[in-house]
């Protein structure tokens, strides 16, 4: 089955034939559907056809500048210990120095529900502990048993802080380097 270039159906032809047509306008001959009976052919201009497809991808890709901040989230209970806390908020930060934003939630069961500015606290140390890397999009606000807020990356406090890391990283291997070479002078 062979269909010409402005969607018309040409019938079913032989592939010399279909070549032949092709090459009279101009156009290449795709086959679109190789399992179908009789396989399904295109005259169309491939290239073109490949470009289109090519800027479709990317425009699908890039709606905005880079990829878009997924929502990671942070779970803890009202009476989470400092250490515990510490290993979460080691993660939301890593979340955030990777540009996405954090959900921090606490969960409330039976009777913890009547103590809910253990939660308010909570959340608030979240921030503190955080820092200048957050800043806060929704306020904490209660969900059923849930207290939750959204925090969002600072920019300019995220590219500061990936510098000195970089530094401190740069700092250390120079360190092992040095450290690497003292034995060897001494012996």
């Amino acid at each position: 089955m062979l269909i010409a270039s402005d969607g018309e159906q040409l019938g079913v032809m032989t592939p010399d034939e279909a070549r032949a047509r092709a090459n009279e306008e101009g156009y290449d001959l795709v086959e679109v559907a190789p399992n179908a009976r009789p396989p399904v052919c295109r005259i169309m201009d491939f290239g073109k056809y490949k470009y289109e497809q090519k800027k479709k991808l990317q425009a699908g890709k890039s709606k905005g500048k880079g990829r878009a901040a997924a929502l990671k989230e942070v779970k803890m209970r009202p009476n989470t210990d400092d250490h515990d806390l510490g290993f979460k908020l080691k993660n939301a930060r890593r979340f955030l120095m990777d540009g996405d934003k954090v959900k921090v939630t606490v969960m409330f069961r039976g009777r913890e529900m009547a103590h809910r500015k253990v939660g308010y606290g909570k959340l608030d140390r979240v921030k503190e502990l955080l820092g200048d890397l957050v800043s806060v999009e929704n306020p904490p606000q209660m969900s059923g048993r849930f207290l939750s807020m959204i925090l969002v990356p600072n920019r300019e406090a995220v590219e500061a802080a990936k510098r000195q890391e970089e530094a401190e990283e740069a700092q250390r291997a120079q360190e092992s380097e040095a450290g690497a070479e003292a034995p060897a002078g001494e012996s």
